[in-house]
């Protein structure tokens, strides 16, 4: 009898353990999938990043990454602006098809995201810093986000438990420290991790950290070889865009000039909102804050007072470019820092290991190439993206990558990774293929589209196709014009090959497989006017 009640106590516990193997085998599973820290700046240039060139600044942190991961060469968005850029990498999805195609349309709350699906899957999510519209992102465990744009200084914070709250300090170090904060605190260590640490810097209008203004207000930087571009042998859109530094940059808001100074000197606003812009973020500075500021940019304003009257044109071109990279590139130096901070503490945790390291911007930026600022275009500084990716195990340390691969590509490569299907109606390709140095069948062509025009900074209404050797654009609305670019031979884009027949053929292929990429990815003449109704309507 008592060898009988052995038996079956011995078979019980065999059947218990069987059936528990399953639920014990998938938390382990879990437990293995990849964290993810996802870092964005806010029109961070790769030209400023060294990892991709060392002429104007070290970025030693950032360039961890790519030391120790995988650098993308043709990294580029789908539409570069801000907001639109945040719908694409979110959604997975285009701008005509997630409907957010500028700055000012509202984003459409039923899109779903991939943070969501993360979310739903098992991640713990948390995003800190510039989302730059909604305020309340959906997925996500913990967010302290800006209200839009943000402040440099003593920046306003909407939180998901504590309302809208004020923060003391300088906004790049406060996101750096709730990031950590939330490592160290709030972090879930059975669970993995989906991480969003998104930077206002360096947008404009730049305002670095006092221990970083009082160094780079000093230096001295080169200027692009194209800093006075006449825009000859290229289109009307070149030629009539607002963006150049020494016309349409602010002269208080971003060269720091302050308006009672302009006043007495008898310069104008250049835009109805320059003397605001100053106001808003100087202005926002506390008393100790504002004293360290003004016992800086005091001798700023006096070189610009002393030398205003004497100046060419060619020589105040060159003061606002070395104005512009000093407060831009000041701007940077923080957020390098902080970026190191956070890959200490991964490493100094034994999270390092398993977790994918994603550092990029929402577009690129013009650092005073062609005389301007600012993005939008398709050419390279505006349409290209720094990328640098580091997942250990997975990613070769030093390696680089020149596919075209898009902001629209994050969502597809991120639900990769964490072992989550994607919705049919995400347009991107993952990118984990690339990872692994696996480059065959992957895209050979990206789309670009941009709407906002008529608007500020007046860039044309264009859309095109990218690939690695070649660049076709088309500008319309207003306009009916194509643009060609050779990219291997003309790097700077300079010169509009559309007419000349040495690229006839050329011409006729990116045609044609401009016309698929329009099909694939379900954009059309119908939807190009619909937005353009849009605006109209919105203006009348």
């Amino acid at each position: 009898m008592n060898n009988l009640r052995q038996l079956l106590f011995f078979l019980v516990v065999l059947i218990v353990i069987w059936s528990c193997q399953p639920e014990v085998q998938q938390e382990e599973e879990t437990a293995q999938r990849p964290n993810i820290l996802f870092i964005m700046s806010d029109d961070h240039a790769y030209q400023a990043i060294s990892a991709y060139s060392d002429k104007l600044i070290e970025t030693p942190n950032i360039d961890r990454i790519a030391q120790e991961g995988m650098l993308f060469t043709n990294a580029c968005v789908t539409n570069s602006i801000c907001a639109p850029s945040r719908a694409v990498i979110l959604t997975g999805k285009h701008s005509h098809l997630n409907g957010k195609i500028d700055n000012r349309f509202p984003f459409d709350t039923t899109n779903v995201t991939f943070p969501q699906l993360l979310h739903n899957s098992g991640y713990q999510t948390a995003m800190f810093g510039k989302l730059h519209f909604g305020n309340s992102p959906k997925g996500f465990d913990q967010f302290k986000i800006l209200p839009g744009q943000g402040t440099y200084y003593n920046p306003d914070f909407i939180t998901k438990n504590e309302g809208r709250v004020q923060v003391k300090g300088y906004t790049t170090d406060i996101i750096t420290d709730m990031t950590l904060s939330w490592l160290k605190e709030e972090r879930n260590p059975d669970n993995p991790f989906f991480l969003m640490y998104l930077h206002k810097a360096p947008h404009r209008e730049w305002l670095p950290a006092e221990r970083h203004y009082k160094e780079f207000v000093k230096k001295t930087f080169p200027e692009p070889e194209s800093l006075f571009d006449d825009y000859e042998g290229r289109g009307s859109a070149a030629k009539e865009a607002e963006m150049n530094l020494l016309k349409h940059m602010n002269w208080a808001g971003d060269s720091k000039i302050r308006p009672s100074l302009l006043d007495s000197l008898g310069i104008p606003e250049t835009e109805d909102w320059d003397h605001e812009a100053f106001a808003r973020e100087v202005g926002r500075q506390n008393e100790t804050q504002r004293a360290a500021w003004d016992a800086v940019y005091d001798s700023v304003n006096q070189h610009f007072k002393e030398n205003y009257a004497n100046m060419s044109q060619e020589e105040l071109m060159r003061w606002r470019y070395q104005r512009y990279m000093q407060d831009y590139l000041g701007s940077i130096a923080s957020v390098d820092e902080g970026v190191g901070q956070v890959l200490d503490y991964l490493e100094e945790n034994g999270l390092a290991e398993n977790t994918i390291v994603v550092y990029t911007s929402d577009q690129g930026f013009y650092l005073g190439e062609h005389g301007w600022f600012d993005k939008r275009f398709i050419y390279d500084e505006s349409f290209k993206t720094p990328l640098l990716v580091r997942w250990p195990g997975v990613v070769e340390p030093g390696s680089t990558n020149t596919q075209m691969v898009q902001n629209l590509d994050f969502a597809q490569t991120f639900l990769a990774a964490a072992e989550v299907d994607a919705p049919a109606d995400m347009q991107g390709e993952s990118l984990i293929p690339l990872f692994r140095g696996e480059t065959e069948n992957f895209r050979d062509a990206v789309y670009y589209h941009y709407y906002e025009y008529p608007s500020v900074h007046m860039v044309k209404r264009h859309y095109g196709i990218v690939t690695e050797d070649y660049k076709l654009a088309h500008f319309y609305y207003d306009v009916d014009e194509w643009e060609l670019y050779d990219r291997k031979k003309d790097p700077q884009e300079m010169n509009n090959v559309y007419n000349d027949s040495a690229y006839a053929e050329v011409v006729e292929q990116l045609h044609q497989d401009l016309d698929e990429l329009r099909v694939k990815y379900k954009d059309s003449k119908e939807l190009d006017q619909k937005y353009i109704d849009m605006y109209q309507d919105m203006a009348n």
